[in-house]
């Protein structure tokens, strides 16, 4: 969503931070360039303006001209900057379902991905606070529209229900029934998704306010497709004029849109923005973080939502078993396979290196040693060519076995090779692991190029304190990550360093 942007700001601040001392001349013209970047990315105009109003004092004062590092400080402003724009550190991203029934109403515009959402947010409460969730379609308009939330539904938690589907109700009806059986059936949360309507459908519109009223929600999420540039902010002020509206949920943020309205909505609205969907998967949403999205526009990753994106997707059962595989010096392909699927389930190599610092980088090297997530699953199916013997002991697969592995997964067997040799690099370092407890795993990682100096500056950055992710820092940009064949774990096909 924001890589125009980021390469913009980024190229503006290589300039900056390539010089020892900046005048106020410098840090002028590098605030000219931020403002087209900012213009050019469809950001409301008054809040490019006020933007660079409120940056600008702090940018040429003493404390960058007497900076050790001036260009740093310029960065630190406009970080601090973007984080205030998008509504604070502190910005109130949470939804109020502590009182059971807790009612929450989505409205938007049609096609912005309202009831998708609404199945996301069902999933996250569900999976997230343990919730009891009641789902009500009141789009009685759309066809399809109630069997599609029926089926989402489905696809949730156990957590999550589908209110059953009565024909010929209108929708306030819809809204008390759907009420009256989250209070009946013990839910936590009922969810309420209105039809997708036009803001000049004045009918709609007033239908959309009698639902308000019925149900007296909690929350009033106005979903806003991000592609849609200054068109979301305006949809935005005109439903804030007719509903009760108290948070912003923006979809499609992995579209390749200019990024403009997630900078401009909380502005012109001051409404917090809640939630970020991505992709059209049911888990593919994320809670939004002011510090975490301004970070990842200035291309300084988000690891935290990495942190977390790699828990939720984490199956308890299986880290207990590996774990205790690992502290007996154990791992086969089996669990290399396990690895693999986990990748894929965080958004692939594409996925994961996006959240990291230097993203830029790593994809441009990811780019031209043609690594895409096609890689994993090629890995994959080379492993699921074996047989269950051959996965648990790697040293049965001679020559032969091999050749046959090869055509099976429809590859060469230099392929195979690859995946061997990085299982194996992958083993010798669980076995140091095991073997020398935190002394070995601190001497394996050191081995893999990441010192007790880098895993500090990692916990500063993710408390807000700056620093940077071990091998990102430096010439390698695809530096520690598993897969990307740096100097870290043995990736796919990398050599080990």
């Amino acid at each position: 969503m924001f890589e125009a942007l980021s390469d913009r700001l980024g190229g503006v601040f290589d300039g900056l931070l390539g010089r020892g001392a900046l005048s106020e001349k410098d840090v002028n013209a590098a605030l000219r360039e931020i403002r087209v970047a900012l213009i050019e990315a469809d950001v409301a105009l008054p809040v490019v303006k006020k933007f660079i109003d409120d940056i600008r004092p702090e940018a040429v004062g003493e404390k960058v001209v007497r900076a050790v590092k001036p260009g740093q400080q310029v960065v630190k402003i406009v970080h601090d900057g973007l984080v205030e724009l998008l509504g604070g550190p502190e910005a109130d991203a949470k939804l109020r379902i502590d009182n059971p029934p807790a009612i929450i109403m989505m409205a938007g515009l049609q096609g912005s991905g309202k009831t998708t959402t609404t199945a996301k947010l069902a999933q996250h409460i569900a999976r997230r606070d343990k919730k009891k969730v009641l789902l009500a379609s009141l789009d009685t308009r759309r066809p399809a529209a109630m069997e599609q939330l029926a089926i989402l539904a489905n696809q949730c938690e156990e957590l999550v229900t589908s209110l059953p589907i009565i024909a010929n109700q209108s929708p306030p009806e819809i809204a008390r029934r759907a009420v009256q059986a989250a209070k009946l059936g013990g839910h936590d949360v009922v969810f309420l998704d209105t039809a997708g309507r036009t803001t000049i459908d004045e009918q709609m519109m007033a239908e959309a306010g009698e639902i308000a009223k019925i149900a007296t929600p909690n929350e009033t999420l106005l979903v806003a497709d991000a592609l849609t540039g200054q068109d979301a902010v305006e949809t935005a002020e005109r439903f804030h004029q007719r509903l009760p509206l108290t948070g912003l949920v923006l979809t499609r943020m992995d579209g390749d849109g200019r990024g403009g309205a997630a900078l401009s909505m909380r502005a012109v609205t001051g409404l917090p923005i809640k939630f970020l969907g991505t992709g059209e998967k049911i888990d593919g949403l994320d809670s939004f973080d002011a510090r975490r999205l301004a970070g990842r526009i200035l291309g300084q990753g988000d690891i935290v939502s990495l942190v977390e994106k790699a828990s939720d997707q984490m199956d308890k059962a299986n880290a207990e078993k590996l774990a205790k595989k690992m502290s007996k010096g154990q791992f086969d392909l089996n669990d290399l396979a396990q690895q693999l699927q986990q990748m894929q389930k965080m958004g692939g190599l594409g996925g994961i290196v996006g959240m990291l610092p230097g993203a830029k980088k790593a994809k441009q090297a990811m780019a031209s040693a043609n690594l895409d997530d096609g890689v994993l699953k090629r890995q994959e199916a080379i492993i699921s060519s074996m047989t269950l013997a051959e996965r648990s002991k790697p040293a049965l697969l001679n020559a032969s076995r091999r050749k046959r592995i090869a055509a099976g997964a429809g590859v060469q067997v230099s392929d195979v090779n690859k995946v061997l040799k990085m299982h194996r690099q992958m083993a010798d370092m669980m076995k140091k692991i095991s073997k020398g407890g935190m002394k070995g795993m601190l001497g394996a990682m050191a081995g893999a190029g990441v010192s007790p100096g880098d895993l500090a500056q990692l916990g500063q950055s993710m408390r807000g304190g700056g620093g940077s992710l071990p091998g990102l820092g430096g010439g390698d940009p695809t530096g520690g990550l598993p897969g990307l064949g740096g100097s870290g774990l043995p990736g796919l096909g990398g050599p080990k360093k």
